[in-house]
């Protein structure tokens, strides 16, 4: 049992003390863009589901394939924020207030909201990719995906995941993380589940591009403190 505890605070520690601080500190006031985001996807729920408001975020917020790619990067922002008709709200919701909330804590309001756009974007971008590939191809798609309703927040929650766990050490988590979406795929070969793939690549190449950057900008300290000019970029 002792040696499970070690491994959950080596995992876990570093993420579990940051967002405790935080919230002992500040409370709810440590997540405010979270809080906007719970209540915009409730009040988007809420809006869709009436006779007159349905057209209106589909309007606003829908993104399929078969769209112009103009109009579909219109819409991604808002895309996030709209619960998939076909999933209980009650998930969207715990999905964006658990995992944006703790990503805000330790990455602050906008970092959160870049990555989660561009996982987003990643998976708005492959089903246009897949769909051009084909059924037959290993990345392809149907046709008929190009008609599906493309909404939520799952692929920014995904990515999310894994960039903080690759920030934190978490490398396990982040690892399960992954290998569950790999084993959804598998099991359930939908437009959702490579999207989430997708977005999944997208944030390890950002997390391999702040590698780097924090690499240089540790590289530049270390020879300004030896006397040394710092390496030009």
């Amino acid at each position: 049992m002792s040696r499970l505890a070690d491994w959950a605070r080596a995992e876990w520690g570093p993420l579990y003390v940051t967002v405790r601080r935080a919230l002992v500190a500040r409370r709810w006031r440590a997540v405010p863009m979270t809080l906007g985001a719970v209540c915009l996807t409730a009040v988007l729920q809420f809006v869709q589901n009436q006779s007159w408001g349905y057209q209106l975020v589909q309007n606003a917020g829908s993104v399929r394939a078969e769209e112009p790619l103009p109009l579909a990067l219109l819409r991604t922002p808002l895309s996030l924020f709209v619960p998939a008709l076909d999933l209980p709200v009650w998930g969207a919701l715990a999905q964006i207030l658990l995992v944006f909330g703790i990503a805000e804590i330790c990455l602050g309001w906008w970092r959160t909201l870049v990555i989660a756009y561009v996982a987003t974007l990643a998976g708005t971008l492959y089903a246009r990719v897949g769909i051009a590939l084909g059924p037959h191809h290993p990345l392809g798609l149907p046709g008929a995906d190009a008609q599906v309703v493309d909404t939520g927040p799952s692929a920014a929650v995904v990515g999310l995941a894994v960039f903080l766990g690759w920030r934190y050490r978490a490398y396990v988590t982040a690892g399960v993380v992954i290998g569950a979406m790999v084993v959804e795929v598998l099991l359930k070969d939908n437009l959702a589940g490579k999207e989430h793939l997708a977005a999944i690549a997208a944030v390890l190449v950002m997390c391999c591009v702040s590698a780097a950057r924090h690499g240089r900008s540790d590289r530049e300290r270390a020879g300004s403190g030896s006397g040394l000019p710092p390496i030009q970029s």
